[in-house]
């Protein structure tokens, strides 16, 4: 008996080894030319069909193997058309080659500002000729993105206004002009997983927050104070406002909040979306004002850049420390700090001081 198992574990372990060497030997291809051999990939393929294509052609063995490494290295910028593929090839190569950029494809270059909102983006997308801001808002809410971490990270809330507000990258990107409105919203959703580095998240969880508190207070950062040289200041006072038994446990923002005066994100973007105050769901409206809940808001009011969020995970540590809670600035761009609620009151009349004398 003892003979039997011994031999049923050396065949399990030659299997295994003879498997693991198969797919192994797919993964890095050979050092030798094979096959050269054309394949045709359809517009909007997901890795998963582009694996049963290059198996079907024998480009690879099993379109599982392929489907395997593209989960643990994720593809970026895979194009669709015709290609030229080495049944050696090993799938980094292969890889490479399908994301290359086919000259027939015409593109369309777009700039989106730090702080623009989902709207925004959506808005000047179509303003491209790229899809409707209405698809683009469908999708980017909707549309399935789990193969990015940060999509996962996202909690649900009753009162949430848009789930993809705060996490398109804002930067200047090239779309291609007749790619889907899907893969669109993929790239700038990329773009924005790859700047969440490991340390970030490492950071959140020993200061106890959430990826999506983070951004919802990085985009209140944003609006707050867009020059990154204000941020770890105007950070460190937002965060002791939330923090757990905070003098000042409310954030009293009025870009978000029912004053409604420009720039407000209530007005501007709920309730220009829903088509009117009485037209936006029960809740929302308070759920979204920050001078009477306590804490954050259910999500983002903005897209922000990485300089807010990374301001938001490390604001300045004295300014936490000595429990910074209050700001103003006035109409030069000069900030005024305090402690105090009866000190923020004599620096709203510096402000406003300062102000009067530029009119």
């Amino acid at each position: 008996m003892k003979k039997i198992i011994s031999i049923i574990v050396i065949v399990v372990v030659l299997v295994a080894g003879m498997f693991g060497f198969s797919i192994l030997n797919d993964i890095k291809g050979s050092q030798k030319p094979g096959k050269e051999v054309t394949v045709e990939i359809p517009k909007g393929s997901g890795a998963n069909a582009i694996g049963k294509i290059l198996a079907e052609n024998g480009v690879i063995k099993n379109s599982l193997y392929f489907k395997f490494y593209t989960k643990v290295n994720p593809p970026k910028n895979l194009q669709y058309g015709e290609f030229t593929l080495d049944t050696n090839m090993s799938y980094e190569k292969i890889i490479q080659t399908l994301s290359k950029v086919q000259d027939r494809r015409n593109t369309v270059t777009v700039t989106f500002p730090e702080g623009f909102t989902l709207m925004q983006f959506a808005q000047r997308m179509e303003n491209n000729g790229l899809c409707t801001a209405e698809e683009f808002i469908e999708t980017a809410n909707t549309g399935d993105f789990s193969q990015f971490k940060f999509w996962n990270e996202i909690k649900d809330h009753d009162y949430k206004f848009m789930k993809g507000e705060g996490y398109l990258y804002p930067d200047t990107y090239e779309f291609y002009a007749d790619d889907t409105v899907y893969n669109m919203v993929a790239k700038l959703y990329e773009h924005f997983d790859s700047q969440i580095t490991d340390e970030m998240y490492a950071q959140m969880d020993k200061i106890g927050m959430t990826l999506d508190e983070v951004i919802t207070l990085a985009s209140f950062v944003q609006e707050e104070a867009g020059h990154p040289e204000d941020q770890p200041y105007v950070a460190a006072c937002l965060r002791n406002r939330i923090a757990q038994n905070s003098l000042h446990p409310r954030l009293e923002c009025n870009v978000c909040s029912h004053i409604n005066e420009d720039g407000n994100y209530v007005y501007d973007y709920i309730v220009k979306y829903y088509g009117g105050v009485d037209k936006v769901p029960a809740g929302m409206m308070d759920a979204y004002n920050t001078y009477n809940i306590k804490g954050l808001p259910p999500g983002p009011i903005s897209n922000p850049g990485i300089d807010a969020i990374k301001n938001t995970i490390w604001p300045d540590e004295n300014f936490m420390k000595d429990g910074y809670y209050f700001f103003v600035t006035d109409l030069k761009g000069k900030y005024y700090y305090s402690k105090t609620y009866g000190e923020h009151l004599k620096n709203v009349d510096m402000a406003w001081s300062v102000n009067a004398s530029m009119k």
